[in-house]
């Protein structure tokens, strides 16, 4: 069996108690060693098979899956596996070599992000809708998902793989917002070295840059970093739902 294992965005208690069990047990681990800690591997076995898969290609990782069959593999990714994780390629060439394999969700570094900022993606009367997107860069994006069109729905939204882009997720995003608004950058959610930057349209590109900021950083965009808003019904005394009878003011 091959597990999918979404790791966390860094910090190594992430993971979830289903992923740490399956890593535990593991007779080989192909982890994606630029972005997942190496702490997760002290939870190895001590004859576990350890490979990084940050040099290998496809054809060599399922090479390797497929001289371990009837072994514990675990396939571990950074975040959640199935958010820019590139594992629907994995598994249809598992299937084609009739290998079964289950996916084991985790923390996303967009959530992790927003976490570090304390905040809410989705406030009532601001937006309940969040995007997750990347700028084109050397991967194209489809015509209809440009950054500046998902800009202009208003949404929150949160961007992955852009920040050495800066500048270009910035015009984008002021051409779409058609105004400034709130903006966030969190560099590397959860590790020991976390840095966030909080600014708006017209100063991050700034702040990022002098900051020294050029990879491993998630941006969020969007009121909900700092606005008004009304609060949720969900505890609202006056409400009522199955579990609550509402109180009559």
């Amino acid at each position: 069996m091959v597990y999918f294992i979404g790791a966390g965005p860094g910090d190594v208690d992430l993971i979830t108690v289903k992923g740490r069990d399956i890593l535990e047990k593991a007779d080989v681990v192909i982890y994606a060693g630029s972005l997942v800690s190496k702490e997760h591997l002290n939870f190895c076995k001590d004859n576990v098979l350890k490979y990084n898969s940050a040099k290998m290609t496809l054809e060599e990782v399922i090479n390797v899956i497929e001289e371990n069959k009837g072994k514990i593999v675990v396939r571990l990714h950074t975040g959640d596996p199935s958010i820019y994780g590139a594992i629907k390629e994995q598994m249809d060439e598992l299937d084609k070599l009739e290998i079964n394999y289950e996916v084991v969700p985790g923390v996303s570094s967009f959530t992790a992000a927003a976490a570090a900022i304390n905040k809410e993606f989705t406030l009532p009367s601001v937006t309940q809708t969040v995007i997750l997107t990347r700028v084109e860069g050397r991967t194209p994006v489809p015509e209809g998902e440009d950054l500046e069109r998902l800009a202009s729905i208003g949404a929150s939204m949160a961007i992955f793989l852009s920040i050495s882009m800066i500048d270009k997720v910035v015009a984008k995003l002021k051409s779409g917002y058609k105004r400034n608004v709130p903006i966030a950058v969190v560099e590397r959610a959860t590790w020991e070295d976390e840095r966030t930057i909080i600014g708006t349209l017209d100063d991050i590109a700034d702040k990022v840059k002098e900051a020294g900021i050029t990879k491993c950083a998630q941006i969020l965009v969007g009121d909900f970093i700092d606005t008004a808003y009304e609060k949720s019904l969900l505890y609202d005394k006056t409400f009522t739902h199955m579990f609550r009878k509402g109180i009559k003011e």
